[in-house]
């Protein structure tokens, strides 16, 4: 279903102005004339960090920051350890971008949000969830008068996906459980995580997602899909029995961390959906598939 782009790896540690060891798990915008990808960065000190790049074609040309956006050294103490796994929602009614991502110290990973305009400086809004919590993705609008975030903390049944309300971006509340993971021998069976900001269609919210299994060679990291009620969004209306990727690609299959595909950016051009992800923790590539191919396997 989905097609791999002939030019993956997009991006590698190669292609930065600066030595480091490894580029993946990029949040993604199309702002129009260009595509703004948000590249995590892992350092030769094992601690990663956040770089912008642009791009005409949203494939090749990449113009790469000479100096991360965000980095553990800023002075922020919950991040001492490390940025990581940005998404990026051009969200309605804001002439902002805001950035959910992971924030790494000592005490473990937790949920940050921070806003840009122009990706050329970052307001940090702070820390919205403590530790252990990471996947966290903003939707792109308000639903009932509400910011809405889907989010992956640890409990002690499991890794799955929540969601939760905010009238501010600061404070939030109303938790449920929205996709568990599915336990068993299935794909999903181990645990999930949102992928990019949920795309709002007639259908719902389409959400992609990471499914991981664990075996006995180790864990598998897949990709698939769900649907979300418009008006109700913590109600699944539709879920994959399928994985919709796996990796099969050497760039996929080999890498600092074996069996990867870690989807954080994506969106909608001409009918496709163009999705940013990260391979083996150590490069970004790009597939896209048609949006009416992903809604034929959501049931």
């Amino acid at each position: 279903m989905f097609v791999r782009n002939k030019s993956n790896p997009l991006i590698t540690a190669r292609d930065l102005a600066y030595k480091s060891n490894a580029v993946f798990n990029a949040g993604a915008t199309h702002l129009g004339d260009k595509v703004v990808l948000m590249l995590r960065v892992e350092s030769r000190s094992g601690r990663s960090h956040l770089t912008v790049a642009h791009s005409r074609n949203g494939i090749s040309d990449w113009k790469i920051a000479k100096k991360p956006l965000m980095h553990a050294d800023d002075g922020f103490r919950q991040e001492t350890w490390g940025v990581e796994d940005c998404r990026i929602t051009s969200l309605a009614g804001r002439n902002t971008h805001i950035l959910t991502y992971t924030a790494y110290s000592p005490l473990g990973p937790a949920v940050g949000i921070a806003e840009t305009k122009h990706f050329k400086t970052v307001q940090r809004l702070g820390i919205v969830y403590p530790p252990e919590n990471k996947d966290a993705v903003l939707f792109p609008r308000k639903i009932k008068d509400e910011y809405v975030l889907l989010h992956r903390p640890a409990t002690t049944d499991g890794r799955h996906i929540w969601i939760a309300y905010s009238p501010d971006l600061l404070y939030w509340g109303k938790p449920k459980m929205v996709l568990p993971a599915r336990g068993n021998v299935f794909w999903d069976s181990y645990r999930v995580g949102a992928g990019p900001p949920p795309i709002e269609t007639e259908r719902g919210w389409l959400l992609i997602y990471h499914g991981v299994k664990k075996m006995e060679s180790g864990l598998i990291y897949r990709i698939g899909a769900a649907l979300l009620d418009l008006e109700n969004p913590h109600r699944v209306i539709g879920r994959t029995n399928e994985y919709l990727m796996t990796p099969t690609e050497p760039y996929e299959r080999i890498g600092d961390i074996t069996n990867v595909l870690f989807a954080t950016g994506g969106f909608v051009h001409k009918g496709d959906l163009w999705l940013y992800y990260g391979c083996a923790d150590s490069y970004v590539c790009l597939a896209t598939a048609p949006l009416s191919d992903i809604f034929d396997t959501l049931s």
